[in-house]
């Protein structure tokens, strides 16, 4: 895998109720998992948006590969994300689901599809509708919906929400699987035993400030 740098420099983000983001800044390169650990509100969900293009922000910038991302440019093609609860369509199977989001760019690759959904032990060929699925279930296909598109950065916003103890493990294995093929991954977790596990490095937020920063292991 070619060489991929994502740089977050003292950015802020604000908002008319007020300030998410204040002064921002790390930096992450193949083969690292940063962690994120906040409350809820602190800050995490808005600077993944702001790093997919979803926000611009309001000072600083952020560059990957040394380009420019945010509003007005063109929008990331090397971030493959789960941010919130995925929009899946519920009267459709994980399968067709799948299959329909990896067309938009990607020709049709049913045999690529079944590989994803066999790592997060989906059944290919079930035709049960994704509305009858269960949180966990529901967890596992948006983390397949990461890992078909094959990017080179990853951005997991609690990953684990939903999975039992086993699936809590085989998520981490893969997490741990993409690392070794040197994807930078971002990771947001409340579980500390996720954080611990995964992460090289730990950026604690609260209002939207970093606190505390530095290699977890």
């Amino acid at each position: 895998m070619e060489k991929n740098l994502l740089e977050v420099k003292d950015i802020s983000k604000k908002f008319k109720e007020g300030a998410a983001l204040k002064n921002i800044s790390f930096r992450a390169d193949n083969g690292k998992i940063i962690g994120f650990v906040g409350h809820n509100g602190s800050g995490k969900t808005v600077l993944f948006k702001c790093i997919c293009g979803f926000y611009e922000v309001t000072e600083g910038e952020i560059l990957i590969n040394g380009k420019k991302v945010g509003i007005g440019e063109e929008m990331p093609r090397n971030i493959a994300f789960t941010i919130e609860e995925p929009a899946f369509l519920g009267n459709y199977s994980g399968r067709k689901n799948l299959e329909f989001l990896y067309g938009l760019n990607h020709k049709r690759n049913p045999e690529h599809i079944r590989s994803i959904m066999g790592k997060v032990s989906l059944d290919f060929d079930s035709k049960k509708k994704v509305s009858k699925y269960s949180l966990g279930m529901k967890q596992r296909l948006a983390i397949a919906q990461v890992l078909m598109e094959e990017q080179p950065i990853i951005i997991l916003d609690e990953p684990m929400n939903g999975l039992d103890r086993q699936g809590i493990q085989d998520i981490r294995e893969l997490i741990l699987t993409e690392k070794k093929k040197g994807k930078i991954i971002l990771l947001a977790s409340h579980n500390s035993g996720d954080i611990d596990y995964l992460c090289d490095e730990v950026y604690q937020l609260e209002n939207g400030t970093f606190l505390l920063e530095g290699e977890a292991k």
